[in-house]
């Protein structure tokens, strides 16, 4: 319990060190990554990342060549792996131009190849007399626990001018991910906006080296952003809270890692990422999985207690014969349970439901005689809901041309989206009388 204060208190100074480096690069990766999510190039952080590596051979073996002993040098060493980068991202897009290779493919080629020849190199080193991967590993796996004060200022800095540049660039690269062709009408540079963009992610995959390393670096790219998806439908909100779940997913799993000892920050930040990717997925407020469903559940019941009215109604315009369903008082006349199953293809546990559920609801009443009656309000709904399917089915069979045979199912699967100002350019189209807002004859009769 004492340490577990201690580290929620950032009362040790590694801790405070290790907490700012990795919420500034958490923070900068899920701004970045919500503009290569809208613009469908996601997978572009994970070959910056990946050709990283043999820029970071390249770089040791040249330094050694150069000054032995300097090739671990972290400027030289960091530079190298945005050269890297830079060049890998080129080389896709070269292999794009081509026009006979999808950017998907040419992408994975680039990863792939340049990740082999990084493992190549790494192992150059590795058989050098005075060589060593120690290092060089860090930078692979990353160590995000042993950051010094120079590796979070270098990371302040960075992250601070990334984020700078986002936000002074926001209009121009928001309308770069949503439309480029119509950027590029406007006078807009594509060419350069997109050249921007991916040197931002180039810098965010040299920021997260130190804390998280090479292979890990691409999820801060690409969950946060994802999570936020799930959230928020603009696109300013979702730069916004992606930018925040990334610093909330380093926070998390740099006080998990603080909490349990030998446990790898950079991995636990991701594990974290992933955390909060999956609550987002089950919980958000706009494609929530958990949401969604309570909302088909709702419209699925709705829909069914709106059908089992109208086919009330029309039993009851059968029993009244030439009547008008106007003047009748429809909630004197029983229906019967099997008259229902008659008329709809529900099972019997379905139509058990559907009472059950328009009982609670009011709209349906259950007599002495075992028998089912509407309520005021239920022939009310009743009468709107037999309304609404007619006009559809008048509609579909003199304006969509459809048999009259195939109408009656088509009607069923459009006529619960109408809407008031819908009804009424129907109303309109097939001259029907608004003022009294009539109920259209049976067209099956």
């Amino acid at each position: 319990m004492t340490n577990f204060v201690r580290v929620l208190l950032l009362q040790d100074y590694n801790t405070r060190l290790v907490l700012c480096g990795t919420l500034l690069f958490g923070a900068c990766g899920g701004v970045v990554g919500a503009f290569m999510l809208l613009r469908k190039k996601s997978l572009v952080g994970d070959v910056a990342s990946h050709a990283a590596l043999p820029g970071i051979g390249l770089a040791y073996l040249i330094m050694e060549s150069i000054s032995p002993g300097s090739g671990k040098s972290p400027v030289w060493l960091l530079l190298g792996a945005g050269a890297g980068s830079a060049a890998g991202l080129y080389c896709a897009g070269l292999i794009q131009r081509t026009r006979l290779i999808k950017e998907d493919a040419a992408l994975g080629i680039v990863l792939s190849v340049f990740f082999g020849f990084g493992i190549v190199l790494l192992s150059i080193v590795q058989s050098l007399p005075t060589g060593s991967a120690a290092g060089l590993s860090e930078f692979v796996f990353g160590k995000a626990a042993a950051l010094t004060a120079g590796d979070v200022a270098s990371i302040a800095v960075a992250s601070l001018i990334v984020l700078s540049v986002c936000a002074i660039a926001f209009k121009e690269l928001s309308l770069l991910c949503f439309d480029e062709a119509y950027a590029a009408a406007l006078g807009w540079p594509t060419r350069q906006l997109d050249l921007l963009l991916t040197s931002l992610v180039v810098a965010v995959t040299v920021i997260g080296m130190p804390s998280v390393g090479l292979l890990l670096v691409v999820a801060q790219l690409v969950i946060p952003p994802t999570a936020a998806r799930f959230w928020t439908d603009r696109h300013g909100a979702l730069t916004i809270v992606s930018g925040v779940l990334g610093a909330l997913s380093s926070a998390i799993g740099v006080v998990a890692s603080a909490l349990v000892p030998r446990l790898a920050a950079g991995a636990v930040i991701v594990l974290a990422g992933t955390g909060i990717f999956i609550v987002s997925m089950l919980f958000g407020t706009r494609r929530g999985v958990v949401w969604h469903w309570l909302g088909q559940f709702s419209a699925r019941r709705k829909i069914g207690q709106l059908d089992l009215l109208r086919t009330c109604f029309e039993i009851l315009e059968q029993s009244i014969g030439d009547a008008s369903p106007v003047e009748c008082d429809l909630t004197a006349i029983p229906i019967s349970r099997q008259q229902l199953l008659d008329a709809r293809t529900w099972t019997d546990a379905r139509l058990r439901n559907v009472l059950t559920a328009a009982q609670r609801d009011g709209s349906i009443r259950l007599d002495a005689d075992g028998n089912f009656r509407l309520t005021v309000e239920g022939t009310r709904l009743a009468r709107r809901a037999t309304r609404n399917h007619r006009l559809w089915e008048l509609y579909l069979i003199h304006f969509a041309q459809t048999a009259p045979s195939r109408v009656d199912r088509e009607a069923d699967e459009f006529e619960h989206v109408l809407e008031p100002d819908l009804v009424e350019q129907l109303e309109v189209l097939l001259e029907q009388d608004r003022v009294r807002a009539r109920v259209p004859v049976n067209p099956h009769a």
